[in-house]
């Protein structure tokens, strides 16, 4: 069989008249392009046995976190291991999508990893290691990753793209400075990388520079127009930034306007959706009817089961919504995950699962309950995966439900070690509640 060279000068089992149609999928896995769906399905109609395309389609069904593409997902794998995989790196590709199938994703991250340590200037095992490990909640493997190859980097055609995600690793693991500067650079060599973009918008968010996050996003649009869903993640942002800064209706038309332009039910969207309002009304803001279909949405996927970070977002449109029995069920269904051996459903019964009681008590107003579940699972949220910016509408929830339910101390605690992991400084949330903290004091002299 043939063999040709991608753009990371990577050998594949194509045929050199499909090498630019794959290397614009690589470029558009790497830039979250909407057009990356449409032209790995046109690969794969012309070479049906590319394992090495059959693969990337099966993982990339998996992070999508939906039941029913777990069984696309298989269907690929079956077409991959029955096509002509002609290298090390397709054979790899195609058992790290069987690792995940059979539950082991971190295991799929290091069978992939092993290819990037021999072939440093793969972009794509590159970016298929950062998904994985950024769904697992693993920031320490993103970055180890990436700083182990960017020496080989310097004159590759993606380097771009490698600086995001080194950026956002960076950011991540609590090196803001650096994060910032490493983004901003990336960003000027691949203008188009909406996640290097979005790694300096996380900076601003985690070093309480609302103003200047603002700044940075405006007018640079066009680096996420191009985008699939991940361009709503990227307004969300934005709306975040307002609302910071008490900008409330501003917030709430982005949600409108951007947020929400298309109402899909992928996971990844109703996070930003469901975290949003749930900020809002935190703040006191009433949110009108925007619960409705959101919780529509969650109620219908509600059964999946695949990511505790997908069940948590569920859990808190189906309590905005007011859908006890939804929620009551998605508990039900939490507590029936078997973790021997899936390593999904291990983070599902903790911390995931602590986490949803947590948040179905306090929508019920039970703050004392919703202060120790949520406690429980609070030091092992990381491992539900996403960033900590996402992650956050959680800690905002424990610490009110903390001072809702009078431990006034504990939510100090809570704050001051919030602040801790985001530079020491003071944002518009914790300025807020450090003065009802103070308020509560003074009355209980």
């Amino acid at each position: 069989m043939p063999v040709n060279d991608d753009l990371s000068g990577m050998p594949t089992s194509l045929s050199s008249d499909l090498i630019p149609d794959w290397n614009r999928v690589i470029t558009g896995i790497l830039s979250h392009a909407a057009s990356t769906g449409p032209g790995l399905n046109r690969v794969l109609a012309a070479a049906p046995d590319f394992a090495l395309g059959q693969a990337i389609r099966g993982v990339s069904c998996l992070l999508l976190g939906r039941a029913e593409m777990v069984a696309v997902a298989h269907e690929a794998y079956g077409a991959a291991l029955h096509g002509a995989p002609a290298t090390r790196r397709e054979i790899a590709l195609v058992h790290a999508l069987g690792d995940w199938l059979g539950g082991r994703p971190t295991r799929a991250a290091a069978r992939i990893q092993v290819i990037l340590t021999l072939n440093p200037r793969d972009a794509l095992a590159m970016k298929m290691i950062q998904a994985i490990h950024f769904v697992m909640g693993r920031p320490d493997a993103m970055r180890a990753s990436v700083e182990a190859i960017l020496p080989e980097w310097d004159d590759h055609p993606a380097r771009g793209y490698l600086l995001g995600c080194h950026s956002f690793a960076l950011e991540e693991t609590g090196e803001f400075a650096r994060a910032e500067r490493t983004g901003r650079e990336g960003v000027t060599l691949a203008p188009d990388d909406a996640w290097g973009l979005h790694a300096v918008a996380h900076v601003h968010d985690m070093t309480g520079r609302a103003r200047e996050g603002l700044d940075w996003l405006t007018g640079r649009e066009s680096s996420w127009a191009h985008c699939n869903n991940f361009r709503f993640h990227v307004w969300w942002h934005r709306a975040l930034m307002h609302l910071d800064l008490g900008e409330y209706d501003q917030a709430l038309a982005h949600y409108d306007r951007d947020i929400r332009a298309e109402r899909t039910d992928d996971y990844r969207d109703i996070s930003n959706a469901a975290s949003l309002l749930s900020r809002l009304e935190l703040d006191g803001v009433d949110v009108g009817a925007r619960w409705e279909e959101l919780a529509d949405l969650s109620e219908n996927r509600a059964a999946d089961g695949c990511l505790a970070f997908a069940d948590l977002h569920y859990m808190l449109a189906l309590c905005g919504g007011e859908r006890d029995k939804a929620a009551a069920d998605l508990i039900a269904r939490m507590q029936s995950a078997r973790p021997a051996g899936n390593e999904a459903h291990r983070i599902i019964a903790h911390p995931g699962l602590h986490i949803a009681q947590g948040l179905q008590a306090f929508a019920s107003g039970e703050y004392s309950s919703a202060w120790m579940h949520l406690r429980a699972g609070r030091n092992d949220l990381q491992q539900i995966g996403g960033s900590h910016a996402q992650r956050d509408i959680f800690d905002r929830i424990t610490i009110e439900a903390a001072l809702r339910g009078g431990y006034i101390d504990a939510a100090g605690a809570l704050l001051q070690d919030r602040m801790a992991r985001r530079a020491g400084t003071v944002d518009g949330y914790t300025e807020a509640r450090l003065s009802l903290i103070g308020a509560a004091r003074a009355q209980a002299v």
